[in-house]
C-alpha cells in the first residue's frame, strides 16, 4: 500500500458513493452555482452567530451526502473531519449532532484531501464499510478569527482571498459504483518565511508544488498521467508562483491541465475577492460539487486534488511567527478509468 516515501497506493480502489455541498448566497452568484446541492440566500443560515452558522453547514452537507449515498446514518463507521475554527469547534460540534464516531483532524485548508485520503485508507483497510469526509468553512467566521471582523470595513492588499462560505462531504465506501479514490501523497510542512497572512497564495505555493513533485516521485509517474491537476487555494498570485515553481523544477505541468479551485469558484469580472477564494470549503465543494460532476459526465478521467493549507493560528501571527504550509493530494478516477 505504502509506494515510495510518503504516497499511498489504494489497491481496493474505495469509492466515493456519494458527495453534497452546502453553500452561502456568495457563492451562489459563482460560475460554479448549478454545481452546488444547496444554496443559502441568508449568510447566518437563521442562526445567531457566524459560528453556528458554520456547524449548521456541514450538519446539511452530511446528512444530504449521507442520503444520497442510500445510507443512515448509523451505518457510517467513522467521520474523519475538521475546519479552520480554534479546537476544530464546528466539525466537532457537528459530530456531536451526527452521533458517528469522530475523528478530528486540522490541516487548515488542506483538511478536504486530508479527510478523503484519511477515509480511503480507512475503507481500503477493512476498518470501515462507510466513512464519512468533510470539512466547512464560513466567511464571517474565518475573517473574525484570522483577521478583522467584517463589520470593520477594513482595507485588504491585492494579495488577500476571500474565504469560502461552504461545506463538503463525502460518503466513501469499500464497494459500489462511482469514482475512485486511486491513491495519496502526504505533504511534508514547507515555510518558506512569509509571515503575511494577507498572502497565503505565497505561503502556500511551495507546499503545492512539493507535494506534487513527490507523488510523481513515488508513482513514478508524470502530469500527462492526468487529465487535470487542481490545486486547493492558491488563487491568482499562488498560482502564478507554483507555475514558476514548476518550471524551476523541471515538472512539465504543460502536458496536463493545471487550475485552482480557489480561481474557479467565483467571478473575478464580477465579484470583489481580492486575489480568489480560500477556506477550507474552497476545495471541497469544487472537488465534491463541480470536478466530480465533471467526472460523471465523462470529461475527466483521472484527476489529481491537491489542497493545500496554512498552519498558522491567531497566537503564532501575534507572535511574530512564519507560516508553515502543506498541501495533500489524493488521486480519483472515474470507474472506467479505474478498470483499466
Amino acid at each position: 500500500m505504502l509506494k515510495g516515501h510518503q504516497s499511498w497506493i489504494f489497491e481496493r480502489r474505495p469509492v466515493i458513493k456519494a458527495t453534497a455541498t452546502v453553500v452561502g448566497p456568495f457563492e451562489g452568484q459563482g460560475p460554479l452555482a448549478e454545481d452546488f446541492s444547496i444554496i443559502h440566500g441568508d449568510l447566518s443560515l437563521g442562526e445567531d452567530s457566524w459560528e453556528k452558522a458554520e456547524k449548521k453547514l456541514f450538519e446539511e452537507a452530511a446528512k444530504l451526502a449521507i442520503e444520497n449515498a442510500g445510507l443512515t446514518q448509523e451505518q457510517v463507521q467513522f467521520y474523519i473531519g475538521g475546519d479552520l475554527m480554534n479546537q476544530i469547534i464546528s466539525s466537532s460540534f457537528a459530530a456531536r449532532t451526527l452521533t458517528i464516531p469522530y475523528l478530528g483532524i486540522f490541516g487548515a485548508c488542506s483538511t478536504s484531501m486530508e479527510g478523503l485520503a484519511l477515509a480511503a485508507f480507512i475503507v481500503n483497510g477493512g476498518g470501515a464499510k462507510f466513512a464519512l469526509a468533510g470539512t466547512c468553512s464560513h466567511n464571517a467566521s474565518v475573517e473574525k478569527q484570522f483577521r478583522y471582523p467584517t463589520e470593520y470595513g477594513s482595507q485588504k492588499p491585492p494579495t488577500a482571498q476571500f474565504t469560502v462560505t461552504g461545506a463538503g462531504a463525502a460518503v466513501v465506501a469499500a464497494h459500489g459504483s462511482g469514482p475512485v479514490v486511486a491513491s495519496a501523497t502526504i505533504g511534508r510542512v514547507v515555510d518558506m518565511g512569509i509571515t503575511d497572512p494577507f498572502n497565503m497564495g505565497a505561503a502556500m505555493a511551495p507546499a503545492a508544488v512539493d507535494t506534487i513533485e513527490a507523488h510523481f516521485r513515488d508513482l513514478q509517474i508524470g502530469p500527462e498521467h492526468y487529465d487535470l491537476i487542481v490545486t486547493g487555494d492558491l488563487s491568482k498570485v499562488g498560482y502564478a508562483i507554483a507555475n514558476d515553481l514548476f518550471v524551476k523544477h523541471g515538472i512539465p505541468m504543460d502536458k496536463t491541465q493545471y487550475a485552482d479551485c480557489g480561481m474557479m469558484i467565483y467571478d473575478y469580472g464580477k465579484q470583489k475577492v481580492q486575489a480568489g477564494a480560500s477556506g477550507c470549503g474552497c476545495s471541497a465543494v469544487v472537488t465534491y460539487g463541480h470536478l466530480l460532476n465533471r467526472m460523471r459526465r465523462g470529461e475527466l478521467k483521472r484527476m489529481l486534488v491537491v489542497a493545500t493549507g496554512a498552519l498558522l493560528s491567531p497566537l503564532s501571527f501575534q507572535q511574530g511567527e512564519s507560516i508553515p504550509c502543506i498541501a495533500h493530494a489524493v488521486a480519483i478516477e472515474s470507474a472506467e478509468a479505474a478498470s483499466q
